[in-house]
């Protein structure tokens, strides 16, 4: 799995920063081909992916800033690589907010330009683990542009990678 920085070993680091156990429900959003989904399901988690374009038999088309699921559905978010991408990030918290139940964890890792606390903690969130992961997400990029599959849409002069595990007040 490569669909963002650190692969399978990163998303398992995740769980394990979020303390959640097997059993628990878990919507990744902006899930692409599935990856996270397959791997959270062999680990004994009840898991569910959405994407704005599914690519793959474990993603259902969703759009993570109204994911149409009600309100307390999940014990967990995760989402990688993909609050930048929809283009509302505080929407995006809020949306994971909402899906979630009361004490749930969002598991996050994206690129950020600007700082994503204040976003986090406006939508309801206490943060658990915050880290920067800038280096391996620089990594990640440049093999991605050696191999043509850099995706940047950004524009931007400076960006950076973050890791939030935060829970729902």
């Amino acid at each position: 799995m490569n669909g963002h920085p650190g692969g399978a070993e990163h998303s398992l680091r995740m769980l394990e920063l979020s303390g959640l156990t097997p059993g628990c429900r878990v919507l990744d959003m902006g899930a692409g081909a599935g990856e996270t989904v397959e791997l959270l399901r062999s680990r004994g988690y009840e898991a569910v992916g959405i994407d704005i374009e599914p690519r793959g038999i474990n993603v259902e088309r969703g759009d993570m800033l109204h994911t149409g699921y009600a309100s307390g559905s999940f014990d967990a978010v995760i989402s990688q690589c993909a609050f930048y991408v929809s283009g509302d990030v505080p929407g995006a918290f809020r949306e994971s907010a909402r899906v979630l139940r009361s004490g749930g964890i969002l598991m996050l890792s994206d690129v950020v330009y600007e700082p994503v606390v204040p976003a986090a903690e406006a939508a309801g969130f206490e943060i658990l683990h915050r880290e920067d992961m800038t280096d391996v997400w620089r990594e990640y990029y440049i093999a991605a542009i050696w191999a043509g599959t850099a995706d940047c849409r950004c524009g931007r002069e400076k960006c950076g990678y973050e890791l939030l595990v935060c829970r729902k007040k």
